[in-house]
């Protein structure tokens, strides 16, 4: 955990940050450890410092967003005795989406979408419900890395996000292709 933290903490973030503040200073860097941000509670003993949400306290964010920061976050959380454990990303983005009430939730990744057939760049999901994606993970069309990102939509649109989003970061202004296009360039959870 402590080399995890480390990187996260030390390296990630920063660069992200910085990245982000070429255009201005705008983004700010927050730990899910700061202010009680993320709880956490060990996922298993065997895994070490792996741990999962059980709450997210999105009070910082919220003040950080109304002073129009974007706050970039640590995927780190703690327990009540201030263990810290390390989270899925993806977990931890659509819990934050849901604490704060978000519009939309967007993942961007290096394939296009969810496909029917995993082979098929034809079989495209381009809009899709929470029941027929938690048919697509039980029939195993859906596995791997790519379960905690449907998961996370599922869970999200379940708790009140309008639309999930999972786009290929890859292509370039890719955000604004599913937003502003009709057809839209991705999968969309609604």
């Amino acid at each position: 955990l402590f080399r995890s933290r480390m990187v996260l903490v030390g390296q990630v973030i920063p660069q992200l940050v910085s990245a982000i503040n070429v255009h201005g200073p705008l983004a700010v860097g927050v730990s899910g450890e700061d202010a009680g941000l993320i709880r956490a509670t060990a996922r298993d003993p065997e895994l070490g410092f792996v741990g999962d949400v059980v709450a997210v306290n999105p009070g910082i964010l919220q003040g950080l967003l109304d002073e129009g920061f974007i706050p970039v976050v640590a995927t780190i959380g703690t327990d009540g005795a201030g263990q810290a454990f390390n989270i899925n990303a993806d977990t931890v983005a659509g819990r934050i989406a849901e604490a704060l009430g978000a519009e939309k939730l967007v993942y961007l990744t290096d394939i296009e979408g969810l496909r029917r057939v995993v082979d098929d760049a034809a079989s495209l999901i381009r809009q899709t419900t929470p029941d027929e994606l938690d048919a697509l993970m039980a029939d195993g069309t859906i596995a791997g890395g790519m379960i905690p990102k449907v998961e996370s939509c599922v869970a999200a649109v379940r708790s009140g996000v309008r639309r999930a989003h999972i786009l290929d970061g890859r292509i370039p202004h890719v955000l604004l292709l599913e937003f502003f296009t009709d057809e839209g360039i991705g999968t969309m959870v609604r």
